[in-house]
């Protein structure tokens, strides 16, 4: 099959067209037809090795963590799952069996049924930054009807799924993010926003419930000053000072710092799936790739500017 692979950690550059065996499916798992891969921060920095000490150095590596497609086969011990199924899934792309690529295998878990209003490019750009927005919101901060949530990075793949799931949970919204991008994510829910080019959040009289980061650029200590007595701020892109905070501040009563990532969960991918074909929550596009052109897709969301989500079309 085709597919995009690394020899090595590296830049862009590493990343080349090869063609590999088709991968075997195991009793718990599907073999999907990849139709679309998303692309993820996450992919990038595998791909530079920041995360060598558990990806190791066994080589080639197949990047993509996001995939859509139709079930090619499935797994003995899989019930839920006919050969034909269009669906979204995310892979496990430590193992560098990743997404980039005409075939790819996942758990049973990781995978539901495609919603049927958005095409295979659109489902590619759910898993990942879907599970991970309603994740923290939902099942980390619990987050209310009634509270205040901030969201930094508001324009970016978690950030837009974030806004509009907050709204789903009944809280009152402000995004942080460019100028140019205030029109989209005000249209996505926001109920104030902030352009972090000209304004520091972290010096207003404000208090926030909830500060969620989902760029990495902000520190807990600037935060602490506009979080209510009570709130929390969570990232998903940790440090080791925030992962020291993070196990501080568990001891201690008031404001708390935390860190999190998505987990593969059905009943989480099932309620993202409800809520589209609801038309509650919708995908952010910015722009697609061919596979062929996997190295400008990093180059480009590498660059941090991405406004909602960037796809690999297979």
């Amino acid at each position: 099959m085709k597919a995009i692979i690394i020899h090595s950690y590296g830049p862009p550059e590493v990343l080349q067209e090869a063609t590999v065996p088709e991968p075997k499916v195991g009793s718990r798992q599907l073999l999907i037809e990849v139709k679309a891969a998303g692309v993820n921060p996450l992919d990038w920095k595998i791909r530079k090795g920041n995360f060598r000490f558990i990806t190791g150095r066994r080589f080639p590596k197949i990047l993509g963590s996001d995939v859509a497609g139709i079930v090619k086969e499935t797994g003995k011990n899989i019930s839920d799952f006919k050969a034909g199924d269009e669906v979204m899934a995310m892979v496990n792309v430590m193992t560098g069996q990743g997404g980039y690529a005409e075939f790819a295998i996942t758990g049973g878990k990781y995978a539901c049924k495609k919603p049927e209003n958005l095409s295979f490019v659109e489902a590619a750009a759910v898993p990942g930054s879907a599970l991970t927005a309603l994740q923290v919101l939902r099942s980390k901060v619990h987050l209310k009807k009634g509270q205040h949530l901030l969201v930094n990075g508001a324009s970016g793949g978690v950030g837009t799924y974030g806004i509009q799931i907050a709204n789903i949970l009944g809280a009152s919204v402000t995004g942080v993010c460019s100028g140019r991008n205030k029109d989209l994510v005000t249209a996505l829910g926001a109920h104030r926003i902030i352009d972090y080019t000209e304004q520091d959040f972290t010096r207003q009289n404000l208090a926030y419930d909830v500060i969620f980061d989902t760029v990495g650029n902000l520190e807990f200590a600037a935060c602490r000053r506009v979080l209510s007595p009570a709130g929390t701020f969570i990232t998903i892109v940790p440090s080791a000072k925030k992962i020291l905070f993070s196990l501080v501040s568990a001891l201690l009563p008031g404001r708390k710092c935390r860190f999190a990532s998505a987990m593969p969960n059905k009943d989480d991918l099932l309620w993202l799936k409800e809520m589209i074909e609801k038309e509650k929550l919708r995908v952010v596009l910015d722009r697609t790739y061919p596979l062929e052109q996997a190295r400008e897709a990093h180059e480009y969301m590498e660059k941090g500017h991405a406004r909602g989500k960037v796809v690999l079309t297979v």
